[in-house]
């Protein structure tokens, strides 16, 4: 009698979505299920490693270099892969999610790669799931336009040598999707993701000149890494294209990630493109991890921290000098400004301080940097050009000036700036009007003039509960409190409300957004990722 046949993945609660079926092949599910039956069970394993370390983190509230890799970090004879021509160049990125307009956008940005997102700047709903993976496609066959209905505007792409290269980021590991199961267990998000771009664009994409480039976040440790690795030697034999072709460039944006980038590129050494070093899931993760660990660690406001902190120096630079050391590139943050139409003078100061921000990056040794917004591409370009010229990327500097002790990264306290009453009130008002667009189905948000994503949440309710159980005192002489916190959630959501009008307050998610906020703030158990809650509210 032969063996049965593999049970086929179950698209579950979701409601048809016109032309889902160009995505959602037979072949494609098929693909993505095999993914999911060979690489689910170490996602688990290394989902419940990263409980036990959190524990070991809040016994001893320390983090040091791995002694058991200390071999890979002193043999100075292994690189990464060489880049292709197509990654070869990436001194101006930008990032978005993959909805119609932005893909036509960003790939006309002038900017030379696009960080094609389904991570942080997306909701995942089934909708920007698929449809994301849509658009993508019909980019890469020209089948893409876009007519705005507000204003009538049309979009299209430019000539295909004038469009950036796009690298795409799948969900983290913790992340799942409820709509694709397998025997009753959702997929991993990231398989999802990966899969279906993989899938039906690798050799796509080739054909293009280019290649299935990735990056790939939250990654907590080298062993994470060692996973995408396996994932994509699995994926090229698999569809039959040469091993190598996949290239990944990893986020920096996890603090145990940050005792390990070495040991990261090593893993992925024969697909890594890179490292990244993101602001506010690092500082996120910095609460987390270290939110037992008394005064020392407890954070000013989000805006007071900036890249050059002591302990963000140290981070940044340490980046710059593994990158270069092993031939990948260091790519730098995020710009996140948006500019005004109405008001010249808020443009002309933001500008200055994304050009400094730019020009500091590019004089440390980065290859390149992030942008929210096309308007932001020149202002980084410029800063870009003046240091490499003619030159791709400045991967020969290797920055052997740079020495970073393992206590200078979790250095917090040398930071001379405190949380703020403002600071509170900024956290609850950005978090509440970022959550409430998210449960929307809206990942990146304009607001306050900068483009935020869920990292921005999660930073928000990280200081909120940080600052309440540390009990902070502000500098006007109230505690930070669970009451205090009510307070100003209740505050906040009263002038949403005088805004905005009643008709629009009602249509919206605001008190899911303001409950949801209080949860994950005020609970005594810290959820590990506000997205985890937010996603069981997503219809």
């Amino acid at each position: 009698m032969s063996a049965p046949a593999p049970s086929p993945l179950a698209i579950v609660d979701a409601e048809p979505l016109p032309r889902q079926d160009e995505v959602l092949t037979d072949a494609a599910l098929a693909f993505v299920a095999e993914l999911h039956r060979r690489f689910t069970p170490r996602r688990d394993e290394l989902l419940a490693r990263r409980t036990e370390r959190r524990a070991e983190i809040a016994r001893t509230s320390t983090l040091d270099f791995l002694p058991e890799t200390q071999a890979i970090r002193v043999d100075d004879t292994w690189k990464v892969a060489p880049a292709p021509a197509a990654l070869e160049d990436r001194r101006v990125e930008i990032t978005g999610p993959t909805d119609r307009k932005m893909t036509i956008n960003a790939l006309n940005s002038g900017a030379r790669v696009w960080l094609a997102d389904f991570e942080d700047a997306s909701a995942p709903t089934w909708e920007n799931v698929v449809t994301g993976q849509l658009n993508l496609i019909d980019a890469y066959t020209r089948n893409i336009d876009f007519t705005d209905p507000r204003s009538g505007k049309a979009y299209a792409l430019k000539p295909a040598e004038e469009l950036a290269t796009v690298v795409t980021r799948p969900r983290g590991w913790h992340l799942d999707e409820r709509h694709l199961q397998l025997d009753g267990t959702p997929v991993p998000g990231a398989l999802v993701d990966f899969g279906l771009y993989f899938f039906h664009n690798a050799q796509r994409l080739i054909d293009l000149g280019k290649g299935p480039y990735f990056y790939l976040p939250k990654t907590e440790s080298h062993l994470e890494a060692r996973l995408w690795n396996d994932v994509f030697v699995f994926a090229q034999d698999y569809v039959g294209i040469p091993q190598g072709t996949v290239r990944a460039t990893v986020l920096i944006e996890t603090i145990t990630a940050a005792y390990e980038m070495e040991e990261i590129l090593y893993e992925l050494r024969d697909h890594a493109s890179g490292l990244n070093a993101g602001r506010w899931d690092y500082l996120f993760s910095i609460v987390k991890n270290f939110r037992d660990g008394g005064s020392k660690f407890v954070l000013p406001d989000r805006n007071l921290v900036t890249m050059t902190a002591p302990f963000m120096r140290a981070y940044t630079e340490l980046l710059v000098r593994t990158c270069h050391k092993r031939g990948a590139h260091a790519i730098g943050g995020m710009a996140a400004f948006i500019p005004s139409r109405r008001d010249a003078e808020v443009n002309k100061v933001a500008f200055e301080k994304v050009k400094a921000d730019k020009d500091r990056e590019a004089n440390d040794g980065f290859d390149g940097s992030w942008v929210a917004h096309p308007d932001l591409v020149p202002i980084a370009m410029a800063s870009f050009d003046a240091v490499l010229g003619d030159k791709p990327n400045q991967k020969d500097r290797l920055r052997d000036d740079v020495s970073v002790a393992a206590g200078d990264l979790i250095a917090v306290d040398t930071l001379d700036a405190k949380p703020s009453y403002d600071g509170l009130r900024n956290a609850v008002a950005v978090g509440i009007r970022y959550i409430e667009a998210w449960l929307r189905g809206m990942g990146a948000v304009a607001i306050f003039n900068l483009m935020e994503d869920a990292a921005t949440a999660e930073i928000s309710r990280s200081q909120i509960w940080q600052w309440i159980n540390a009990d902070v005192v502000f500098e006007n002489g109230e505690h930070a409190t669970a009451e205090l916190a009510r307070t100003v959630a209740a505050e906040e959501l009263a002038t949403v409300r005088a805004e905005i009008g009643e008709e629009a307050f009602a249509a919206g998610k605001w008190q899911q957004a303001h409950d949801l906020l209080l949860q994950v703030s005020l609970d005594e158990d810290y959820a590990d990722f506000l997205t985890l809650p937010a996603y069981e509210r997503l219809r």
